[in-house]
């Protein structure tokens, strides 16, 4: 079964045709990057309007890429929910008028979903349950995976998400935008233990994550050293940081797996390239005797052969919809 995947979120306009969820005839990504970048961050009436210029060829190269015409298209799976309005409205809207023009079923998709489903593509083994780690700009959850559309959250943060942290501490360290790449990157040449920075919990809620007060506390450090006028180490600055979040990432994630008795552990979303994540989880797995699966770097950001792997296990579910499909801000993973 092929679907045509339409990604169009936040400031990547994608399009992707996948088979059976799992193989990856074609995939392109039309990024705003290097446009966002002159602002320090996405600005969400441009990446509409960039979308509404984009949108047309990418999915023309995207079925041309695949050797495909819309006749050999199963089913059109689009990202609905969450991100920005103005952006996710042009996919919707385009997904919905391709899908009525041509008789071809609507699949709706959920961004987290997909990003947990661009496992499947990179994992071919992989099949729930698991316990996924998604950590992204916007979202940072521990999600139970009992099925394809059968998904709770059993932790998730009550304020930052872990990508907006990193964002914001290499904004303030006056890297360009998307600055948590960059900042992993300086990263590599600092030391960890350089400074010391906290740990925040959330009391009751074991699972549950907050960055709001260590993003502050290493924005403070930045700050303060300024105003006396002495130099800090950025690499010693981004290595503790990445560090403290990692960890907070690791240890909760690591408890949930080890409360629940789960030994099938998956990471998804922009944040899942991060090299420390990946590197930490990868030995505390090993140690543990856990399954650890992670999506290869290229699917870990927004893409749209993510939304054609997922959208196919949704249709298997009979989860399609019809004209009056509307794109959300918000919405919960657990509804899809």
């Amino acid at each position: 079964m092929k679907i045509l995947g339409i990604e169009s979120s936040c400031d990547e306009t994608a399009a992707a045709v996948v088979e059976d969820g799992r193989n990856v005839l074609s995939s392109v990504v039309a990024s705003q990057v290097e446009e966002h970048r002159l602002y320090g961050g996405v600005v969400p009436e441009i990446a509409s309007r960039r979308h509404a210029e984009a949108i047309v060829p990418v999915v023309k190269q995207a079925l041309d890429d695949a050797h495909l015409t819309l006749k050999d298209i199963d089913a059109i799976a689009v990202t609905y929910a969450p991100g920005l309005i103005g952006a996710l409205l042009v996919g919707v809207n385009f997904a919905k008028g391709l899908s009525l023009s041509t008789g071809i079923p609507l699949i709706p998709t959920h961004h987290l979903r997909s990003h947990i489903a661009s496992n499947y593509i990179s994992n071919p083994e992989l099949k729930p349950p698991f316990l996924c780690l998604v950590v992204s700009g916007g979202h940072s959850h521990i999600v139970m995976v009992e099925d394809y559309t059968d998904m709770k959250i059993i932790g998730k943060t009550r304020d930052d998400a872990a990508g907006e942290a990193f964002d914001k501490a290499a904004r303030t360290m006056g890297m360009p935008y998307p600055g948590g790449i960059e900042l992993d990157k300086e990263a590599e040449a600092g030391n960890q233990f350089a400074y010391k920075l906290p740990r925040p919990v959330v009391n009751g809620a074991p699972y549950d994550f907050s960055f709001s007060g260590l993003k502050t506390a290493v924005i403070n450090l930045i700050h303060n050293t300024a105003q006396k006028g002495e130099e800090l180490n950025k690499a010693d600055v981004c290595a503790s940081f990445r560090y403290a979040v990692v960890d907070c990432l690791t240890t909760n994630f690591l408890k949930a797996a080890e409360d629940y008795k789960i030994n099938t552990l998956v990471i998804a979303g922009g944040v899942s390239a991060n090299s420390l994540l990946r590197s930490v989880l990868d030995a505390e797995c090993k140690k543990r005797g856990y399954k650890l699966f992670m999506p290869d770097k290229s699917l870990c950001g927004d893409n749209a052969a993510m939304v054609g792997s997922q959208g196919y296990f949704e249709y298997l579910s009979g989860n399609t919809a019809e004209a009056d499909l509307n794109a959300f801000a918000t919405k919960s993973i657990e509804q899809g």
